[in-house]
C-alpha cells in the first residue's frame, strides 16, 4: 500500500482526521503560504491583552477564556515557546533518528548554566560577557556535550540508551545541586543579564513585561524549524529515517549509522542548549530546581503525543503539554470548582497518553511516513494471529 494511502488510516486501519491534512497539502502553494503567514501573525499578536481577551470557548452560561486567568499570559507563552523549542530539538533525536533519549533536559541545563557563568557578575568565573556573546558559546558547549555523551553511548539501543541518558540528566542536576564551587549549589547563580536592547531609554527585555521574551523565542523557533525542516528533507534526514526504521538494514546498505546518530544527538543537544540560554536570560536566576527530571520526561511525552517524526506534531505536542496545565489553573475559578484541576495534570496527561497509544499511536499530527509504518506493523500483527 502506498504511503499516501496509508497515511489516511490510523494504527487500527480506521479513518482518522488526516483528510484535512491532505486537503491542506493539495492546496496551491500561494494559499498555503498565506495560511502560514496568517498563523505567524496570530502568534505574534497573541500575548497582547487587547487581542487574547476576546478569545474563548462558550460553554452554556459559562465562558472559558483562552488566556491563563491565574498566570501572566505573556510569561506562560514564553515558557510554552521554550518548551516547544525543546520538543523540536528532541524530535530530531527521537522522531527522526529513532533514539530514545530520556535525559534531554540535561542539555537544557548545560546551556542555561553556560550563559549564567559567562554573563553574571556573581559568577565565580569572574567574567561578564554580553548575553548575545554567551549564547553562541552555550550552543557550542552543548553541541560538544552531545558529542561527548553520544560517542560512547550511541552504540547502545532502546532501553539501554534511555537509561544512560536518564542518568546523564540526573547527574547534571545533582552535580549542580551539590557543587558549592563554580555552580554555587542550591544558592544558584543570580544577576544573569537579560537580552540587550532599548526603546525610549528603557530596556526592551525587562522584568515586568514578558512579551519581548516571547517574541524572541517565537522568532528563534521559526528559524530553527526552517533549518530542521530543510535538514530533514536532505540526505541526512533520509539517513535518519533509514536508521529509525531498521538500523541493521541501513548499515548493510552502506549508511554510516553511528555518525548520523551522533549528528542527530549533537544537533538536538545544540537546540536544547539554545533553549536553556533563552530561559536563563528571562529568569535572571537559576539553580538545580530549575531542571527537574519530570520536565525531561514531559518533553519526550510531548513529542510522542504530538507525533514523533513530524515537526508540526512536535510543536503541537509541546504547546499542549505546557500551556494546557497553566490554562487549567484558571478553569476551576471560572466554573466555581472547589479544587484546582491543574493539580491532577500529570495523572490526566498520563491517561491521555495511554489512550493515544491505543487508538492513535502515531500522534496527533502524524507524518505520512510514520502513519505508513504503523499501518504496516498492524498488518503484520493481524497476519501473525
Amino acid at each position: 500500500m502506498s504511503v499516501d494511502k496509508t497515511a489516511e488510516t490510523n494504527g487500527n486501519g480506521k479513518g482518522n482526521g488526516s483528510v484535512l491534512k491532505s486537503r491542506w497539502e493539495n492546496m496551491p502553494p500561494q494559499f498555503r503560504w498565506a495560511g502560514i503567514g496568517a498563523l505567524v501573525v496570530f502568534l505574534y499578536l497573541l500575548p497582547n491583552r487587547a487581542f487574547y481577551e476576546y478569545l474563548g470557548i462558550p460553554l452554556g452560561e459559562f465562558y472559558l477564556p483562552f488566556y491563563t486567568a491565574r498566570s501572566d499570559m505573556a510569561q506562560v507563552l514564553f515558557d510554552t515557546a521554550v518548551f516547544v523549542l525543546l520538543a523540536v530539538g528532541l524530535n530530531v533525536v527521537v522522531g527522526f533518528a529513532g533514539l530514545l533519549d530520556l535525559g534531554y533536559y540535561g542539555f537544557f541545563a548545560i546551556g542555561a548554566y553556560t550563559v549564567a557563568l559567562l554573563t553574571s557578575p556573581e559568577s565565580r568565573l569572574d567574567v561578564t560577557w554580553p548575553w548575545l556573546a554567551a549564547v553562541p558559546v552555550a550552543v557550542v558547549v552543548t553541541l560538544i556535550g552531545g558529542v561527548i555523551l553520544g560517542g560512547p553511548t550511541l552504540r547502545l539501543r532502546g532501553d539501554y540508551l534511555a537509561i544512560v541518558t536518564l542518568g546523564f540528566a540526573e547527574m547534571i542536576r545533582l552535580y549542580a545541586a551539590r557543587n558549592e564551587g563554580i555552580l554555587q549549589g542550591q544558592r544558584g547563580i543570580p544577576s544573569i543579564p537579560h537580552p540587550p536592547g532599548e526603546s525610549g531609554g528603557e530596556p526592551i527585555f525587562g522584568v515586568t513585561d514578558a512579551r519581548p521574551y516571547y517574541w524572541l523565542a517565537l522568532t528563534v523557533i521559526i528559524v530553527i524549524v526552517f533549518l530542521v525542516r530543510n535538514l530533514a528533507r536532505s540526505r541526512v534526514g533520509r539517513a535518519w529515517v533509514a536508521i529509525r526504521e531498521d538500523e541493521d538494514a541501513a548499515q548493510i546498505m552502506g549508511v554510516p549509522t553511528f555518525l548520523y546518530k551522533l549528528a542527530a544527538f549533537a544537533i538536538g543537544a545544540a537546540v536544547g542548549g539554545l533553549s536553556g540560554a533563552l530561559f536563563a536570560g528571562n529568569r535572571g536566576f537559576i539553580n538545580s530546581d530549575s531542571f527537574l527530571l519530570e520536565n525531561s520526561i514531559l518533553v519526550l511525552a510531548a513529542v510522542v503525543l504530538g507525533g514523533a517524526g513530524n515537526i508540526a506534531g512536535a510543536i503541537v505536542g509541546g504547546a499542549i503539554t505546557w500551556y494546557l496545565p497553566e490554562w487549567l489553573r484558571g478553569v476551576g475559578s471560572e466554573l466555581g470548582l472547589n479544587f484546582d484541576p491543574a493539580e491532577y495534570r500529570i495523572a490526566v496527561f498520563g491517561l491521555v497518553l495511554i489512550v493515544m497509544m491505543i487508538f492513535r499511536p502515531q500522534g496527533i499530527v502524524a507524518s505520512k511516513r510514520r502513519a505508513a509504518e504503523f499501518e504496516d506493523r498492524r498488518k503484520e500483527a493481524v497476519a501473525s494471529e
